[in-house]
């Protein structure tokens, strides 16, 4: 459920994305809905929107979350500034690079890689795998950011349509294939006596 709702702003995103552009009223001041610059609008305050959301609730945001949202404000803020897309179609690589680099990052500081940080709590894996998890997560991000940096700038008039359905598909494949691959590595851990 945590992961759908990370991906709202981007689902509403792409929805007023497609929209023909048209003038609507509100607050008295007219707006065009519709096309990329209104839709960069939505991005960012439906972005706002649910992750204050999730701060009022949960009093705290993940570092993921806040990256998310400072690179939607960031590049969505300049491209609205800049009247110039090319900002926001350099986000989706930047964030998922930062993410990549977050992942190797943690096998140099600490004592544990990122993924058993994040997941060790709910599983007990050996280190080896604890490491190969790791690897393929920032293979992983470093493939999604390629993947769409290239369509972005070599295929324009699809880089909304992979940005949310290519990357959503990316992203449940992988995880498909880590469930997977974790299921073979699982063990019945002996339930501890009742004391």
């Amino acid at each position: 459920m945590k992961q759908f709702i990370d991906f709202i702003p981007l689902i509403l995103f792409f929805i007023v994305y497609k929209m023909d552009p048209r003038a609507v009223e509100f607050a008295q001041q007219s707006f065009v809905l519709g096309g990329i610059f209104s839709a960069t609008a939505m991005l960012i305050a439906s972005s706002v929107v649910v992750y204050g959301g999730i701060y009022l609730v949960q009093r705290r945001l993940e570092k993921g979350q806040w990256l998310t949202l400072l690179a939607c404000l960031l590049f969505g803020g300049m491209t609205l500034a800049f009247h110039s897309e090319t900002f926001l179609k350099w986000k989706a690589p930047v964030v998922n690079w930062l993410f990549a680099l977050g992942f190797i990052g943690s096998h140099f500081i600490g004592d544990k890689p990122l993924i058993q940080r994040m997941m060790g709590h709910a599983m007990h894996l050996p280190q080896a795998i604890w490491v190969r998890l790791n690897l393929a997560w920032i293979a992983f991000f470093l493939f999604c950011g390629s993947a769409n940096l290239f369509v972005a700038f070599t295929f324009q008039e699809w880089w909304v349509d992979f940005k949310v359905f290519g990357s959503l598909g990316m992203t449940l494949l992988f995880i498909i294939g880590q469930g997977i691959y974790l299921s073979r590595h699982l063990h019945d851990i002996p339930e501890q006596p009742q004391q």
